[in-house]
């Protein structure tokens, strides 16, 4: 699964894929079938593996703006390493133009999911507004996963930082 994050989902073939797992050809095809069907899985835990970590950040934080600051802590924290490739999600979605895609549908079930939690912070803080909250906030986190990957990292974070800040006391 780490060569769909660091190398892009359609450029690992299957036979790379066979080979980096150290499986059979009849053992990768018996469990998943098809490189199509590894990819959703792949999405699929992406989204789950995110899920989890939001959560447990959530629960560590307490309340909605400490759980907010965190996952600005957070993605500051993922940026600034040499192996990061952004968000899985973006780069799938730049992978998969079609909407109706299965994997475009993971993305966006994801994406709705961040922005209903993203939301519920707002309003746990007392945001006047969440909903709007939620959707600078995401832009800009969004904006970072990518700055951190493409640009220079550490300018991006402390963007970030303020941005972030930005969207808490904004109101």
């Amino acid at each position: 699964m780490r060569l769909f994050y660091y190398e892009g989902i359609r450029s690992v073939g299957i036979d790379r894929l066979i080979a980096e797992s150290s499986v059979t050809k009849a053992t990768f095809y018996k469990h998943f079938g098809s490189k199509d069907a590894l990819i959703l899985t792949y999405m699929q835990c992406a989204h789950e593996e995110a899920v989890a970590t939001v959560n447990a950040l959530a629960a560590e934080a307490g309340d909605g703006a400490s759980t907010l600051r965190a996952l600005v802590a957070n993605l500051q924290h993922d940026a600034q390493r040499d192996d990061f490739r952004g968000c899985p999600f973006i780069n799938a979605a730049s992978e998969f133009p079609d909407p109706a895609h299965p994997v475009r549908m993971i993305v966006t079930t994801h994406r709705d999911w961040y922005t209903a939690f993203i939301s519920e912070q707002f309003r746990l803080a007392a945001h006047p507004l969440p909903g709007d909250a939620a959707d600078e906030f995401i832009l800009v986190r969004d904006g970072a996963m990518i700055g951190g990957y493409v640009g220079d990292s550490v300018a991006t974070t402390a963007a970030l930082s303020r941005l972030g800040d930005h969207c808490l006391l904004g109101f």
